[in-house]
């Protein structure tokens, strides 16, 4: 999930209750929530091949997440007790308060991780195995208003808090209604009045005084519409698995081909839209589904699985440190040549059709390889 989310996810808890473990327990719960994310710091000394290699990596793994839930209290503890040394007080926090919140709250970032496409590896060191729930999308905005207006409530005391809080309403009511994305939307004028209607909603109880009347029960609400808005996702899910499930074996029943790997992931902001990607023994196929369609909703993409050409081909470029770290990424890798009749060199096209085609992206979903081609008969395709 975006950071946005893992923060707000922190700020609950510690409304909830983690807050009176210690002090500082409430700075120290947003960044637990966000803590197996300093991955990032290999792009200081790597490509985004690095990166791709090893975000949501060992930092998001079990054992990977009880170190760094360990190490931020110690961190917390570390520096009360020099400042306390310095300034001539007795030491403030409480270690095994500290410690407690940030077990609990580090627990929630790979389990956010999980409910989406991406992937997260639990087992590291010792297991490679990506593990996916498939019902989240990556960025959701209704979580941003269940979890983000039950923490405005809470924590808008002074005026520099509601600053901070316009300031961020303002940044996504403006990415949410005219951003980049917004116009990738499944019905962008109804998700901008529900947003709208959300934000005036959050305003006006916040000026009847809400928070002076339920005070920490807020946070509970807030997570419980969370818990719940996430079971109806999985609901959604269940049911796009079965129609995912239906439509494939139809589309394959002429050819004589046979189903035999199929996920269903979500789309942004429509928990009735599903991307369906499928692989059978001949080729991997992918097609939008809707809830309310008894059929695709998008035109098919199939790609054969790789002749001998090709896959001599992609036996070669396997070396190549992108192939190794791509491939292992990869969920259903799909390839093609760029020009399959060339006579001097070619570029060998990869994608992980969850996310893109061949020859669609540049982005680290895709790879292009240059690859000699003298040979066209060991070229030609099925």
């Amino acid at each position: 999930m975006d950071n946005l989310t893992h923060s707000l996810v922190g700020l609950t808890a510690a409304k909830l209750g983690l807050e009176r473990l210690s002090p500082a327990a409430t700075p120290l719960c947003v960044l637990a929530a966000n803590a197996p994310d300093g991955d990032i710091v290999v792009l200081l000394s790597g490509d985004r091949w690095t990166f791709l290699e090893h975000h949501r990596g060992f930092t998001h793994s079990i054992i990977g997440c009880l170190l760094l839930a360990v190490l931020l209290p110690v961190l917390f503890y570390g520096v009360d007790r020099l400042i306390a040394k310095l300034r001539g007080r007795p030491p403030q926090v409480k270690f095994w308060g500290l410690l407690i919140a940030s077990l609990i709250v580090t627990a929630t970032h790979p389990l956010l991780d999980w409910t989406n496409n991406y992937g997260i590896r639990f087992l590291l060191p010792w297991n490679q195995r990506w593990f996916y729930g498939d019902f989240v999308y990556i960025i959701d905005p209704f979580l941003w208003l269940i979890l983000g207006g039950g923490v405005f409530l809470i924590t808008s005391r002074t005026k520099l808090q509601k600053l901070l809080w316009a300031l961020l309403a303002a940044v996504l009511t403006l990415l949410v209604v005219a951003g980049p994305r917004a116009g990738q939307l499944p019905n962008p004028t109804l998700i901008a009045v529900i947003w709208m209607v959300a934000i005036v909603v959050v305003i006006v109880l916040f000026t009847i005084g809400v928070r002076e009347r339920w005070g920490a029960r807020i946070a509970l609400v807030s997570a419980s519409l969370a818990i719940a808005y996430w079971g109806a996702l999985l609901f959604a899910h269940s049911r796009a698995l079965v129609e995912g499930s239906d439509q494939a074996h139809e589309l394959v029943k002429s050819s004589g081909e046979s189903v035999a790997r199929l996920v269903v992931m979500p789309t942004l902001a429509n928990p009735l839209a599903w991307d369906c990607v499928f692989e059978t023994e001949a080729a991997t196929y992918r097609f939008e589904l809707n809830l309310r369609s008894s059929g695709p909703t998008s035109k098919v993409v199939r790609f054969p699985k790789p002749n001998d050409g090709l896959a001599e081909l992609l036996r070669k470029v396997s070396g190549d440190r992108r192939a190794e770290v791509f491939l292992g990424f990869a969920r259903f890798p799909v390839a093609q040549l760029a020009d399959p009749g060339c006579t001097s060199q070619t570029l060998v096209q990869l994608a992980d059709l969850r996310y893109t085609e061949p020859g669609r992206s540049r982005g680290s979903f895709s790879l292009e390889l240059p690859v000699d081609c003298q040979n066209q008969q060991l070229l030609g395709r099925k």
